[in-house]
């Protein structure tokens, strides 16, 4: 690792780009007494008191025409009832986030296959989404799965990975809103059942490199279920498959190193993943969510090597020694101890995981102490994504459910095929409340639903959520609870890093709380969150203390950062942009 270097600077939300000097001065001195004095109340204070929340479905609104085509029939392809993805991002740098949904298509049916189309939708502003798919280049090929977005070539344009049952396809962003096809040419595209996947800069070098989960050896021959009816088969009917991991070289091309990197095993089955530098050691690390076979943590070794320490850090299993059928995954500070903890969806009758950080490399299965065991288990999981709804400076859980099978409830009388999200309040000292059912309409559905990603689509500070449903329409769940808690966004911009931050550490001193939050590209199952940070807030006008550690082993410290307000930092230049959020 690279030795540190730290540089501070005092700058402060107030101080709009084109005030003039004294007015900068005179805000600074605000917003620098108004951190003082937030150092000074105790931590209740900082809080706001626990509002209704209201999620409002405004997909048909907003202007998405999408419905997923999965090709369900009657020989039950493994691929069929596993998508799809989606994810938020900003693919013409306009300051609203864009978002991307995978089509499927069909295994057994040509004609059913040609009906699938992928969509991305740029957002005008307003609320309202344009579909620009066509005009973008981004054509379906194989069977789509999940897709993850970063700029892997730094310049300036975030570019778009594709996972599909057949070969993967990456997209370069050309800029004035068209893409390009350069799978080949870059020397990725992996031909295998592609879930998840994740960029990340595994060796620090500046630029960020691709990894993709991929599932199983979808045998056609394979026939599952009994006298009643056809079923899809359990993943243990069929063998693992290697994931893949892609150096980036630095000049658009990419090198398979998945052997040399230790990741190359072919023992497991992996649908969900998250880079994450789980033990601060300034390397990222990688947690792969591996379905009815022992979850995978690799630990970043340096020069390239990985080391999975999964079952003795913890995580490999649940507490009963058993395997479950891992699914989707995140990392995140739930219990506000400084430490990356993970959760992960599973079957129905498992109950999903929390496995919270110990320090020293070790995770403890605190998935009854934090409140998810009893609320989870009647639910089959997908998706997941640790955020601040509420803007209390808490992480929170949502978790997208569905069945895998479109017959369940002829095996289980009580299984359900559609299933209700799951939203879960952290409640403080790292216990959740499930509290979806009084979160407005928005989770009400009952749905077959996969992905789920979270982003702020209108930019007034709170966070809203994109689903993605097998075989029906998305849902596109818009926050619209009044009363929250402030909230502060940051949007980094690396030098000697890559260029958005991906895998930087975000530190925010609020009062006595200090709310660690990680970038990524590429995280819960087949799709990707914001990778802008989103900080909730609580009461507080400001943050005393924001420190970044990059990549490439920088650290900067900002001081009295106000509140509601979005913030671009540069690394080594501090901030540089100020925007106020759309507050309503």
């Amino acid at each position: 690792m690279r030795a540190s270097r730290t540089r501070q600077y005092v700058v402060s939300g107030f101080s709009w780009t084109w005030m003039t000097m004294p007015c900068r001065i005179l805000a600074c001195a605000l917003a620098l007494t108004l951190c003082q004095l937030v150092t000074q109340v105790d931590e209740s204070a900082l809080l706001a008191q626990p509002v209704a929340m209201n999620f409002v479905d405004v997909t048909a609104k907003a202007g998405i025409e999408f419905t997923h085509v999965n090709g369900a029939s009657a020989q039950k392809h493994i691929a069929e009832t596993m998508g799809s993805g989606a994810l938020f991002f900003d693919f013409d740098n306009d300051g609203w986030l864009d978002l991307f949904l995978v089509d499927g298509g069909s295994v057994a049916d040509p004609a059913v296959a040609r009906q699938a189309r992928h969509r991305l939708y740029r957002n005008r502003g307003a609320g309202q989404f344009e579909d620009v798919t066509d005009a973008a280049g981004v054509h379906h090929r194989e069977y789509g799965m999940g897709a993850c977005a970063a700029d892997y070539d730094n310049d300036h344009r975030v570019d778009l990975y594709v996972t599909n049952f057949g070969p993967d396809v990456l997209y370069h962003n050309d800029g004035h809103g068209a893409f390009s096809d350069v799978t080949r040419s870059a020397g990725v595209g992996s031909n295998l059942l592609g879930a998840s996947c994740a960029f990340a800069d595994i060796d620090n070098d500046g630029d960020v490199d691709l990894f993709v989960a991929n599932y199983v050896d979808p045998d056609a021959s394979k026939i599952c279920g009994d006298a009643r009816a056809r079923a899809y088969c359990r993943p243990d009917v069929y063998a693992g498959v290697p994931s893949a991991l892609y150096r980036n070289n630095g000049d658009g091309t990419f090198t398979d190193v998945t052997k040399p990197s230790g990741l190359g095993r072919s023992d497991g089955k992996a649908l969900g993943m998250v880079f994450a530098d789980y033990d601060s050691d300034g390397r990222v690390d990688l947690f792969v969510a591996n379905d009815l076979t022992r979850n995978f943590l690799y630990h970043n070794e340096g020069n390239g090597a990985f080391k999975e320490v999964g079952l003795p850090a913890g995580v490999a299993v649940a507490s009963d020694g058993r395997v479950r059928a891992g699914m989707g995954t995140d990392a995140g500070d739930y219990d506000g101890d400084g430490r990356l903890d993970l959760v992960v969806t599973n079957f129905e009758s498992e109950t999903h995981s929390v496995f919270r950080n110990l320090g020293g490399g070790l995770f403890a299965d605190a998935t009854y102490e934090s409140g998810l065991g009893p609320v989870t288990l009647p639910f089959l999981g997908f998706g997941v994504a640790f955020l601040d709804y509420d803007n209390d400076t808490d992480l929170d859980l949502v978790i997208a459910n569905g069945h895998v099978l479109d017959n369940t409830d002829l095996f289980k009388s009580t299984s359900k095929y559609a299933q209700r999200n799951l939203l879960l309040r952290n409640e403080g000292r790292g216990r959740f409340m499930e509290v979806g059912r009084q979160s407005g309409p928005g989770f009400a559905l009952e749905k077959v639903s996969r992905t789920v990603v979270s982003g702020d689509i209108d930019n007034d500070g709170d966070l809203d959520l994109l689903v993605s449903n097998n075989g029906q329409p998305p849902d596109l769940l818009r926050n619209d609870t009044n009363g929250l808690g402030n909230a502060l966004r940051v949007k980094l911009r690396g030098r000697q890093s890559n260029r958005d931050g991906i895998g930087a550490v975000l530190v925010a001193t609020v009062g006595p709380k200090r709310l660690v939050r990680e970038v990524r590209a590429g995280s819960s199952y087949l799709g990707q969150n914001d990778v802008r940070i989103h900080f909730g807030m609580g009461r507080a006008a400001a943050a005393d203390r924001l420190e970044i550690r990059w990549p490439s082993g920088r650290i900067d410290v900002l001081k009295a950062i106000a509140s509601q307000q979005d913030v671009t930092v540069a690394e080594g230049e501090g901030a540089i942009e100020f925007h106020p959020l759309n507050r309503r």
